[in-house]
This record gives C-alpha cells, structure tokens and sequence, in this order.
C-alpha cells in the first residue's frame, strides 16, 4: 500500500494528461481529483484561523508534530477588525500552500448582513437572528437586505478574484452548518430558508462575478437528521461536508449523506477529535478530514496524530498531484 500511495502523484498526472482533469469551468482539476480518490484516500486537512496574521500557524504545528504536511490547507476571511484588516496576508498563504501542492479551503464567517462589518462572535456570528420579515428582506432580490449582503459579497469576490486570476481552486464553504440555529443564517430549513440564501450566494459569485475557481461545499453538522431540509440542491454543491462534534462518526450519520451524495465527494469538514484508523477503514469515501484549528491540540494526543498520519492511505501534501 505505501508504494502505491508513493505514485499517487504520477497517477494522477497521467489522468490529466488523458483529460480526465480539466480546468475549465465545471470541470476543475481538484473537485477531479477528489473523486479520483474517493473510497480509495483520505486527505489530511487542517484549519487555521484567528489570528490571520499567522495564517499557517495550525498547519505548521502539523508539520512539527508528524514532520508532513497537511494535503488541504484551511483559512477565514473572518469577522473582528484586526483579522479583517489581514485577509490579504491569510489569502497570500491560500496562494503559497497552493504552489506547494496543498488543495484550499476557505470559509466565511461574517457579520449579519443587517450590522457592518467588523462584530463579535457572540453576540454577532452567534446569537443575533433575524426577524423574519429581515430573513424574508435578505433572501428578495432588491430589498435593503438583499443589496446589503450581495455588497458584503462583492468585498469577498476581490480575493477569490485573485485566487482565480492565478488559476488557484478554492474549496468555498459559505453558511456552513445550515442546521446550527445559533448562527444568525442556520436553523432555517426549508426552500425559503438557509438553502436559499446558499443558492444566492453562488449563483451572485458566479455568475455575476464570474469565479469559476470554486468548489461549492454543502456543510452540515451532526446536530439533526433533516439533512435534505436544507439541501440547496444538487446543481448547487459539488462537495458534502459533515462536521463532527458529537457522535457524528457512528456509521449511521455515514450510510445517511452516502444516501444523499451519491456518487459526489463526502469529507468531515471540521472535527474536534480526528478519526480514527478503524473508521476511516470503515467509511472510505470520506475525501478529506479537517480538524478545527487549535482543537486538533486540545482533544488529540501527538501519537494520535501522528499514527493518523502515517496510514497508506492518508495523503499528506508531499503525496499530492500538484496544480
């Protein structure tokens, strides 16, 4: 298995060279890439966030910890003033993990659209609910609200703009959690709720924006079973990713989004403590796993990183294709 996973690299860039990864529009080389090794890999992840002026500072405890490299690189555009004023400095590392051969994924944690940018985590991202006549103001193309959150989009476009200049694929994971009601945007299931405000959110960014550079990603937690309540639909996502924080790893909450993905990537977008060898060998379509930012420290011991680390079929950075 380890020499296998030793030409992984090689593999891969032989499928492009076949067309089987292309660049253009709905046929990016990563979202290729991770179906490629679905059932087959796992790729090692890792968030980072505050502070964004030392945007690496999670993935290099990794590396200090296993001496690899994580194969997915995590950050935030973020919500307080200090971290705002950095998204550059965050979205110049997205690019230096990029050239080393890390995929990227950002998330966007922001302020209610009905307060300015910068605010608290709490109350701000958590705890401060629209009404449902804002909800319904938000979600109605130009209303005050409507306006006021496609103007926050436009301030995130610049650097996935950038991003897309430079031909890098970003793993976008906007409104993450749909089902975590003490998000000012989760909660709401149904047509008219978070999956729609999901939906305008890509269709505002692509096609009024034009970045073709993004991987769309689905995100839920292990909060409640009404997955399909806030599904925005299949033409929308291209990556379901699942956030375990309580019992999330059972195989039953597994057989469940396999239900729902089909045959689309899964991964366990944010987790406190890492999966294990036996569940990983046990749930193979999982494309990658990221620990949140300083959890994977407090709820995982060294050895458990490390032995995580070391399994043939866990990919690292130096087992990636390169872009």
């Amino acid at each position: 298995m380890d020499t296998i996973k030793g030409f992984i690299p090689f593999l891969c860039t032989s499928l492009m060279l076949l067309g089987c990864t292309k660049e253009s529009h709905g046929q990016l080389k990563v979202l290729d890439y991770l179906k490629e090794i679905s059932g087959h890999y796992t790729i090692a992840g890792q968030h980072n966030r505050e502070p964004n002026e030392d945007p690496a500072r999670w993935t290099n405890y990794i590396h200090k910890v296993t001496g690899k490299y994580p194969g997915l690189w995590s950050g935030d555009f973020l919500f307080q003033e200090e971290n705002i004023k950095h998204r550059w400095t965050m979205i110049y590392e997205a690019e230096n993990q990029w050239n080393q051969g890390a995929m990227i994924n950002l998330m966007l944690h922001t302020c209610p659209p009905h307060r300015g940018e910068p605010c608290q985590w709490d109350p701000g991202i958590l705890h401060d609910t629209l009404t449902d006549a804002e909800w319904t103001s938000l979600i109605t193309n130009g209303s005050d609200l409507n306006h006021a959150w496609k103007i926050r989009l436009d301030s995130i476009a610049v650097f996935l703009k950038y991003l897309h200049e430079r031909d890098i694929e970003v793993l976008f994971r906007p409104l993450h959690e749909m089902n975590q009601s003490a998000f000012w945007w989760g909660g709401r299931p149904g047509p008219d709720g978070t999956a729609r405000l999901f939906q305008i959110t890509h269709d505002y960014l692509e096609n009024e924006k034009g970045l073709t550079n993004i991987i769309w990603v689905w995100d839920m937690q292990d909060l409640t079973r009404n997955l399909n309540d806030y599904n925005p639909g299949d033409q929308y996502w291209d990556v379901f990713a699942f956030d375990v924080y309580a019992d999330g790893y059972d195989e039953s909450w597994y057989e469940q989004i396999l239900s729902i993905a089909g045959d689309k990537p899964i991964a366990i977008g944010e987790c406190s403590t890492l999966p294990d060898p036996q569940q990983l060998a046990n749930q193979p379509r999982w494309t990658f796993f990221m620990p949140w930012a300083e959890l994977v420290k407090e709820k995982n011991s060294e050895k458990s990183i490390r032995d995580l680390y070391n399994l043939s079929q866990v990919l690292t950075r130096d087992n990636m294709p390169g872009w």
